[in-house]
């Protein structure tokens, strides 16, 4: 039963990763692409792109970063109740 939580939380920890990413790229360059369109300037599209990608990363970063820590404080609070 445990590795079965183990592989969902996995599961999930993957799908929050990949819409940590998508979300703001597809946003930006659907952003670019009115504005392209709007303005006839389809140029801005690579910037706006671009600037999705970063933020994607950004908020993966932060993701990872708060697992990690999460992680570090259980295994310390683990080891001080075995001492």
């Amino acid at each position: 039963m445990k590795y079965r939580k183990n592989v969902y939380q996995a599961f999930t920890m993957v799908l929050q990763f990949g819409l940590n990413m998508i979300v703001p790229i597809l946003m930006c360059t659907m952003l670019g692409v009115y504005i392209g369109k709007k303005f006839d300037m389809m140029f801005i599209v690579v910037p706006l792109f671009i600037i999705g990608a970063l933020a994607g990363f950004r908020n993966i970063y932060v993701m990872a970063k708060k697992i990690f820590e999460q992680e570090s404080d259980r295994d310390t609070k683990h080891v001080k109740k075995t001492e």
